[in-house]
């Protein structure tokens, strides 16, 4: 799926949340891919090209990202992301999903599924945020920067600089500048810049230690999920702690079945190999 297909099958669901824009495509059990920060839907593409001949697969633009529509007050919290998603669920007749996550997206989903397990049939989390381990050496200053406003604006010289972009994003991919084209760039940093309001929803994705609290809230909950679940984890990332992340992911995710490491794979990697991801989720859908 290029920009241009990307574009012409976007779609638009209404829910009191606003205008959540979305692809789909295929038949079958359905599956929600969550994305990551500052990305969009389009992360999801070639894993929808894959596994469409089998599955339902929906990939939602979150909140304050991408091409959704949603008011200049609207909250953007994690827990607000996962009401959001039930709305908008509901909206399409979707009773139950197979989620798969990355980055923002794995968090959010964390507390999606602790709040809302009857309407989780699986859970593929890769590298994301975990309980209270993640504002590490690397975030840190990053979401300091967000939340000043400093990253926003660094964020709209993006649109036009893909030299700015591979710099900044470099460590999040493998080979940033074979993921990250000028087309790419114009689709997930295009809809960030376009107006103020824009700027400003962004910018709430700075308050990170709410969205932490959260997510060490939905922690109970998670342990005593039942739905199986899984863990992918790039092992080359260097924006969340690996040991750490894995260790209270065994330790609270009620169904955890397997967690799999991808060697020399970064932040990012579910894009970078989308194959790769096809294959694992089929095997644990399989089980």
């Amino acid at each position: 799926m290029n920009a241009e297909q990307f574009h012409s099958t976007r779609q638009f669901t209404q829910t009191p949340f606003g205008r959540i824009a979305h692809v789909e495509r295929g038949t079958g059990p359905a599956v929600l891919f969550l994305h990551g920060f500052p990305l969009n839907s389009f992360q999801w593409r070639d894993l929808i090209e894959d596994l469409a001949p089998s599955r339902r697969c929906i990939a939602p633009d979150l909140m304050g990202l991408g091409y959704s529509e949603v008011p200049a007050e609207q909250d953007i919290s994690f827990e607000s992301q996962a009401q959001m998603l039930v709305a908008f669920l509901d909206a399409k007749g979707v009773r139950e999903v197979d989620v798969v996550a990355n980055d923002s997206g794995g968090g959010m989903s964390q507390v999606f599924a602790a709040a809302y397990p009857n309407r989780v049939r699986s859970l593929t989390l890769t590298n994301c945020e975990v309980a209270d381990l993640w504002l590490t050496p690397m975030l840190a200053p990053f979401f300091d920067a967000l939340a000043s406003g400093a990253a926003v604006r660094g964020i709209k010289m993006m649109v036009g600089s893909p030299e700015l972009v591979h710099a900044q994003l470099g460590p999040t991919y493998e080979n940033v500048t074979n993921a990250l084209t000028p087309e790419v760039i114009k689709v997930y940093f295009g809809p960030l810049a376009e107006t103020d309001q824009r700027s400003a929803q962004l910018q709430k994705f700075g308050d990170a230690k709410r969205n932490m609290a959260q997510l060490v809230a939905a922690g109970p909950r998670l342990r005593e999920s039942k739905f199986p679940a899984q863990v992918i984890w790039g092992d080359a990332d260097t924006a969340f702690d690996q040991e750490q992340s894995l260790e209270w992911l065994r330790k609270n995710i009620g169904g955890m079945r397997k967690v799999t490491l991808v060697p020399r794979a970064k932040l990012f990697w579910p894009e970078e190999h989308p194959r790769l991801l096809s294959v694992l989720l089929r095997e644990f859908w399989g089980e």
